[in-house]
């Protein structure tokens, strides 16, 4: 039930859905003061990056290893990359903007040829249509000449807690065993403190980055790419609070954890 009351929530509290449905309240209602607060709130997200600006502290908040661990038993790729209802209508592989994560994955698991690679998520979308994210992880693996037999796919999860959850299960890690997780540098937090919750450590390798690093101010007048960039910020902090308040992170806010004492 909660996986379907998120989704609907999301449509509500999306910015860019949330200002047009006020908009247009306050035109139905006559209410002019608060189309003159909406209007102003959709200049100043044009104008002011507001969207890459809340991205920064998510995407900073977990580095990749600055030495590359020795040994890797096995790679997650946490879905959310493809477009499987273009991949079953078309036949054709097709990935969203943040495909890096399943680039990402093959070159780690050619350069540790020992690992395992999991592919998790089914799908995002309620009800599955489209079909399954596995139809277009297959498919990219084959176009990659990558070994088939080398890669599990998690084909049960529909989100991150899941996504977590049903690989752990499907894997069975020990605990001496070395794990990289690749996901999108924003969606790392909430990812790393589920996995910190559920008590296995893996090592973030952040894909997928939409800041430069640091605060600046691209000269892009994109009201389409500026209300894009708030809507998936927005996402990533409203899905932490939510997260740790049904208890499925170790913070509000993860944090790398403490590296073990000499």
């Amino acid at each position: 039930m909660s996986y379907y009351l998120s989704k609907l929530a999301w449509l509500v509290l999306m910015p860019s859905n949330f200002l047009g449905l006020l908009l247009l309240l306050g035109v139905v209602l006559r209410r002019w003061w608060l189309v003159r607060v909406v209007v102003a709130l959709l200049v100043l997200v044009v104008v002011v990056p507001v969207g890459l600006w809340l991205h920064l502290p998510l995407e900073d908040r977990f580095a990749r290893p600055a030495v590359m661990p020795e040994r890797v038993d096995g790679i997650i790729v946490l879905g959310g990359a493809q477009e499987q209802q273009v991949t079953t209508g078309r036949g054709v592989l097709a990935l969203e903007r943040n495909g890096e994560r399943l680039i990402e994955g093959v070159a780690l698991a050619r350069r540790y040829p020992e690992a395992r690679l999991v592919f998790s998520g089914r799908t995002g979308v309620p009800g599955g249509v489209g079909g399954s994210e596995q139809i277009v992880n297959e498919l990219f693996i084959d176009l990659m000449g990558f070994d088939q037999s080398r890669v599990t796919y998690e084909d049960r999860s529909r989100n991150t807690w899941e996504n977590a959850l049903f690989t752990r299960e499907a894997v069975d890690p020990r605990p001496d065993e070395v794990w990289l997780l690749v996901t999108s540098a924003a969606h790392m937090p909430r990812s790393m403190g589920i996995f910190q919750r559920l008590g296995w450590e893996v090592v973030p390798w952040p894909v997928d980055y939409r800041t430069q690093g640091g605060l600046r101010w691209p000269l892009n007048f994109s009201a389409a790419a500026r209300l894009d960039e708030l809507d998936m910020a927005a996402r990533e902090w409203l899905g932490l609070l939510a997260y740790r308040l049904m208890g499925r992170t170790s913070a509000l806010l993860p944090a790398p954890l403490p590296a073990p004492a000499s």
